[in-house]
Parts: C-alpha cells; sequence; structure tokens
C-alpha cells in the first residue's frame, strides 16, 4: 500500500494508471486533517508527498512523521519543481528519505511504486 499526499490532478491520474497497470494498491489522500491520520491507519510502506502542495502542509506531515516510532521506518519520498530549492531544502529538513524533481519522478514512476 502506498499513500499519496497529492492534490495535482495530472500527477494523481498519472500516479492511478501506473498504479493500476502494476497491480499496486494505492490510496489519495488530500485533506489537509487526514494525511496523518490515514497514514497510521493505512500503515503503508511508503507515503508519496508533493512538496510543492501548500494546501497538504508535506514538511510539517514528513517532520511529524520522523518523529512517531510507528510511522518513522515509513518511506518518504517527495516531488518538486527543480527549481524550489526551498522547498528541497525544508523536506530535506524534514526528514524525508527521497527528493525528485517532477521529471524525475515521472520517468522513475514504474520503478518508485514497485518498490514500495
Amino acid at each position: 500500500m502506498i499513500v499519496c499526499a497529492i492534490e495535482d490532478l495530472i500527477f494523481s491520474i498519472k500516479i492511478s494508471t501506473a498504479a493500476k497497470q502494476l497491480g499496486v494498491d494505492i490510496y489519495f489522500e488530500r485533506l489537509r486533517d487526514r494525511v496523518l491520520p490515514t497514514i497510521r491507519e493505512k500503515q503503508p510502506s511508503m507515503v508519496i508527498f508533493d512538496l510543492n502542495s501548500s494546501r497538504l502542509d508535506p514538511m510539517t506531515v514528513i517532520a511529524a512523521m520522523k518523529a512517531d516510532p510507528q510511522l518513522q521506518n515509513v518511506k518518504t519520498l517527495g516531488y518538486v519543481s527543480h527549481v524550489d530549492s526551498d522547498a528541497i531544502a525544508a523536506a530535506r529538513n524534514a526528514g524525508i528519505d527521497q527528493v525528485l524533481a517532477r521529471s524525475a519522478f515521472t520517468a522513475q514512476l514504474g520503478a518508485i511504486l514497485q518498490s514500495s
């Protein structure tokens, strides 16, 4: 199971399509107040974040996950505009496991989904 904290419709469709083709179970959470509870409930192997989402507050969620003994080992991956160095630095400071540029995320999506 992979949880996706993503509000971008285009990326949601890309992820859904690839997951369906690969037989990977995914769940999308689009409500800020439900992201962390959903992660606790679903106990995913990975959480994918849109690091440019101001609505979902990914940096706070990542920091909370990494501070929680029950969630700290859940793999976290975020994608971001390659020119958004502030978001990249903030995600790394929050403890994210991997940050990819949007283009790299799209190119590697199949492998990412299968590695979870």
